[in-house]
């Protein structure tokens, strides 16, 4: 996690004055439009994040709880060898833990692998129990896009869901979720149908109308399902769902 501090420049008990004039004055020499230099877009997008942040108290606050438990976690692993007590542990609280921590080290297979052991073996077991709501969704969209890559995409597309409906209960990804809902649409369109079995397909497309994605979108879910239910040979079930695709 970037401190949002050192991105505008300001103290960590900047009043919302020094803030804003910090904003300002970072706006001047990095929009494109002011400065006429568009090799900065990136840094730019990060200064309009880390200001839209911190110029709201809620969201300030829970940045700075979370950015100081992140802090003492990176003072706790530097301690000792906290991959290998997080191994070494079979609780399912560890486990999870040990998804997130070796995804973001370099250890993307094992991850993965981690990953699916424990929905193999644990029918209830659930990342998003074990952390806060804004780690599960950063960190879960990583696991996402490594699912993705490695063909599981049903269980991409699970992940995605929970993100989605949290993003809605209370805006976190901001500018960047449009990129969220871009590939959630793709591994829709792209990655399910034939991909999966036509039952976790069902299960797919049925969730997905759940997401608010609009009419064009439920349209084209309904029309893959009524595929799926025509494979399946439950043609009545089927011929509904192409008349809803059709509206």
């Amino acid at each position: 996690m970037q401190d949002l501090y050192e991105v505008l420049g300001v103290r960590k008990n900047a009043t919302l004055s020094e803030i804003k004039r910090a904003y300002r004055e970072k706006v001047k020499l990095l929009h494109p439009d002011i400065s006429g230099d568009v090799s900065h877009a990136d840094e730019f997008n990060r200064v309009v994040q880390a200001y839209r942040v911190l110029s709201d108290a809620r969201q300030r606050s829970i940045f700075d709880e979370s950015y100081a438990m992140r802090t003492t976690y990176r003072q706790k692993v530097d301690s000792f060898d906290y991959y290998k007590w997080l191994s070494e542990r079979e609780d399912e609280e560890s486990r999870a833990k040990l998804i997130f921590y070796t995804l973001m080290h370099q250890k993307e297979d094992e991850a993965v692998a981690e990953f699916k052991r424990m929905q193999m073996t644990h029918a209830d077991f659930s990342l998003k129990k074990w952390f806060t709501r804004d780690d599960f969704m950063d960190f879960g969209y990583i696991l996402c896009e490594e699912l993705a890559i490695r063909g599981e995409y049903y269980d991409a597309f699970l992940l995605l869901e929970q993100i989605i409906q949290m993003e809605y209960s209370y805006k976190y990804f901001n500018l960047f979720f449009p990129e969220v809902i871009e590939f959630t649409l793709e591994i829709l369109h792209k990655n399910i149908d034939l991909t999966i079995s036509d039952e976790l397909a069902l299960d797919v497309y049925e969730r997905a109308l759940d997401l608010n994605f609009g009419r064009k979108e439920d349209r084209f879910f309904f029309k893959k399902m009524s595929e799926e239910y025509r494979r399946l040979g439950d043609y009545a079930v089927a011929d509904i769902c192409l008349r809803e695709s059709l509206k």
